[in-house]
């Protein structure tokens, strides 16, 4: 599994002010802006990403996901 097709799938899902997803095929790293992300706790915004990877997660294709997920307004105060 490459990250852009993790990538690909997640920005099909979640409506993204930024995506940008790394990763050795296996394990991958994701900064996550979206909107969608507003007035959800961390465990809420992780269990978006995780039903919009869907299948990838069940099939053991993406082995583990660390992520940041943020709102826009947290993005630009970073």
């Amino acid at each position: 599994m490459e990250p852009d097709l993790v990538q690909q799938r997640l920005s099909e899902a979640i409506s993204c002010d930024h995506i940008d997803v790394g990763g050795d095929g296996r394990h991958f790293e994701a900064m996550i802006v979206s909107a969608e992300f507003e007035g959800k706790s961390l465990v809420q915004r992780h269990q978006l990403v995780y039903k919009a990877l869907g299948d990838y997660m069940s099939d053991d294709a993406v082995h583990a996901m660390s992520m940041k997920t943020l709102t826009p307004a947290e993005w630009s105060g970073q």
